[in-house]
Parts: structure tokens; sequence; C-alpha cells
């Protein structure tokens, strides 16, 4: 029995792998939320000098950075119900999206708090002590100066982080979770057309990741809009300032002050 290339094939397996979108999803969103929330309590210590604190954040950060996720994932799988045994507490029987889930959030936990602590410290610190100058609290300078600046430089990266976790999510299929990956090995195994499934596959997540990136963008377009404004009322500034000088320094050097300007025709 000859199993030749064959195109159809591909548009059969994708509404089948599609099928198992909303598995994927659901550990993009779960990691994503998990991440967001943990990975601003974690760079907070850095950006406060918190003594023990800030040493602990580094190297959580360090570790989720330096591991390939694959092997956090097989850690906290076996390990963590290990663990958790020592004090009497059972998880084995927990379901594992749950420990992919958790893992990924931890993970994506990390890079968060970095794009958190890089972006916060990019706005300009003379913005704060203005805020500070017309009687605001530390909070209303955080929420209404540093917050909004920060979250339009962060957004370009934590649109990577969001693509680059979508295209992780395969891994769970290690610890058999049957996300999108998995239910290709399993129709490539049924049919024995691997190619075509992993080529249906991998239009499936270069669609995704496009309109992922396109709405992102979108984010950071309005999000930063109040940026490219003040950008260009201060070039409209500066290049009619510059027009002036320009002007009366040519004014001075030829000392036409108080002369009349010669006019010469051809």
């Amino acid at each position: 029995m000859e199993y030749g290339f064959d195109i159809n094939y591909v548009f059969d397996f994708i509404p089948k792998l599609l099928s198992t979108l909303n598995i994927t999803l659901l550990i993009v969103a779960g990691a994503i939320g998990l991440g967001l929330i943990i990975g601003f309590l974690v760079a907070l210590p850095r950006l406060y000098n918190v003594p023990v604190l800030r040493n602990v954040s580094m190297v959580y950060v360090s570790f989720f950075r330096g591991t390939p996720i694959l092997i956090q994932l097989f850690l906290f799988y076996y390990g963590l119900p290990e663990i958790l045994k020592l004090v009497s507490v059972d998880i084995s029987k927990v379901p594992v999206i749950y420990f992919v889930i958790l893992t990924f959030g931890l993970n994506v936990a990390a890079y968060v708090s970095e794009t958190i602590r890089a972006a916060v410290q990019a706005v300009n610190r003379g913005q704060v002590e203005a805020a500070y100058a017309v009687g605001m609290t530390g909070y209303q300078a955080f929420t209404r100066i540093v917050l909004p600046q920060a979250v339009a430089i962060a957004i370009p990266v934590f649109a990577n982080l969001v693509i680059a976790m979508l295209k992780d999510t395969s891994l769970a299929f290690t610890l058999g979770v049957m996300e999108m990956t998995g239910k290709a090995q399993t129709l490539g195994s049924l049919s024995q057309h691997f190619i075509e499934t992993y080529i249906a596959l991998a239009l499936i997540y270069l669609v995704m990741s496009i309109a992922l990136e396109r709405l992102m963008l979108a984010a950071e377009r309005r999000l930063s809009r109040h940026l490219r404004r003040d950008s260009n009322e201060k070039n409209r500034f500066f290049t009619r300032k510059r027009k002036r000088l320009t002007l009366g320094r040519l004014t001075g050097e030829l000392k036409l002050d108080n002369k009349e300007v010669p006019r010469y025709e051809a």
C-alpha cells in the first residue's frame, strides 16, 4: 500500500485539528493570565530593591529563563507530587493540563517580570518627580503617569511572548495532553500521511500567529498614540524654531537689520 503525498489530506486534516484548538487556547490563556499576576509580584522586589526578596526574584528569573521549558514540564509533573507527598498532600489525580498551565505560567512570569521592570525603568524619572511636585501620591503617579507609558513600551515584547507561548503549547503533548500537536500525531499515525498532517498544523499556527501579531500591533498603536502626538508636536516646534533662528542669524551676519535688502534682476 502506497502512501504518497496528497494535498487533499491537508484540507481534510485542518477541521479535525481545529477541534482541539480550545485546549491550545486554554493553555495559552491560563499561562498568560497566571504569568501576568506572578510576573508582577516577582518584578516588585527588584523595582523597589527589597533586600532578601530581590535575590529570590533573581534566582527565580534565572532558573526559568536558563532551563528548557520541556525540562520544567517534567520537573513539575513528576517532581511536584513527590514533594507534596512529604506534607501529606496527594495531587496524583489532578488532570495533567493543570500541571501544564502551571509550568507555562511560571515560565511566562519570569519573562513578564523582566519586561515590566525594563518598561517601568524606561519611563523618565522626571515625570514622576513632577507628579509629586503637583501633589500626586505614589499610587496616583504610578497609575496615571508611569503605568500607561510602561504598558505602551512593553506591548511589543509581550506580543512576542504570547506568540512564543502559542507555539510552545505543542510541548504539552509530551505529557499526554491532546492539544493540536497531539491530535496531529494521532492523525498522522492513523493515516500514515505525516507530511500533510504537519503542513495543516503549520498553517493553523501561522494564521493564529499572524492574527495575534496584528491584534497586538493595533493595541500598541492605540496605547502609544499620545507618544506619537507629542513627538509630532515637538518636531513642528523645533522646525519653526530652527527656521526663526536661521533667518535671524542670516540677518545679523549680513547686518541687514536697518538696511534694505538689494534686489537683483536677471
